[in-house]
């Protein structure tokens, strides 16, 4: 080989070196660079949009929260598709014996299609309250069976079992009697208080006896009631 073909072969000998050297650090499509960890999608990237926690969902200043399983939130937000009627709606308690709750707050307002109302109730034990809350022809006090004024088409009341007199409960009991929301459904409540292991209130409700629910919440303890416009 002369010289001029050995100095050709030593120039593309370098060139292929400097190719190689070029290339080997350089990272493929796929491939992160070297020394660099890939991004991690953050939680709020990869998981599923969340509700709002259950106080601020089933608060009477908002409407989707999910009472029941087979409940959705669009059925329950958007009022008259969730199932209701105007039958007695009943619930035993449950380890009412070592439970002894009273009623705290009664909280009213609209929604898109119903009215709700929700009795909070605190206490000792761990069990659960139950209830009975039918349409009634005359809104009477427990024991006495003295009349009680209600404004309203129609009378629901409402008796909640497994509660208890403050000493027991030692809870501060609802001090209010009558409420007026000047919702759509709902004329006025009236809270009758505990007697005999019972509180009742009676809901007057305008025009005519409406569909409604009546479920738990618990942590803390709500009963709800839902009256469809």
């Amino acid at each position: 080989m002369g010289r001029a073909g050995h100095l050709t072969a030593l120039a593309a000998a370098a060139v292929a070196l400097l190719l190689a050297g070029c290339t080997s650090g350089q990272a493929g499509p796929d491939e992160p660079l070297s020394g660099v960890s890939s991004p991690t999608p953050t939680a709020s990237e990869t998981a599923d949009p969340s509700p709002s926690d259950t106080r601020a969902a089933e608060d009477p200043g908002s409407g989707d929260e999910t009472p029941t399983p087979n409940a959705s939130a669009t059925e329950v937000a958007t009022g008259p598709a969730f199932s209701a009627n105007t039958r007695p709606d009943t619930a035993e308690p449950q380890g009412a014996g070592a439970t002894f709750l009273s009623v705290t707050d009664i909280r009213v307002a609209e929604h898109d299609g119903y009215d709700r109302i929700v009795f909070d109730l605190a206490g000792r034990g761990s069990g659960k309250p139950g209830w009975r809350v039918e349409y009634v022809d005359l809104a009477t006090d427990d024991g006495s069976g003295q009349p009680v004024e209600v404004d309203g088409d129609a009378i629901l009341r409402v008796s909640l079992s497994g509660t208890a007199t403050p000493t027991d409960s030692g809870v501060e009991e609802y001090s209010g009697d009558h409420i007026q929301p000047g919702t759509e459904a709902v004329d006025e409540i009236v809270y009758r208080y505990w007697f005999e292991g019972y509180t009742t209130a009676f809901i007057g409700v305008d025009e005519t006896e409406r569909p409604f629910r009546v479920f738990l919440l618990e942590n803390p303890t709500r009963v709800v009631l839902d009256i469809q416009h």
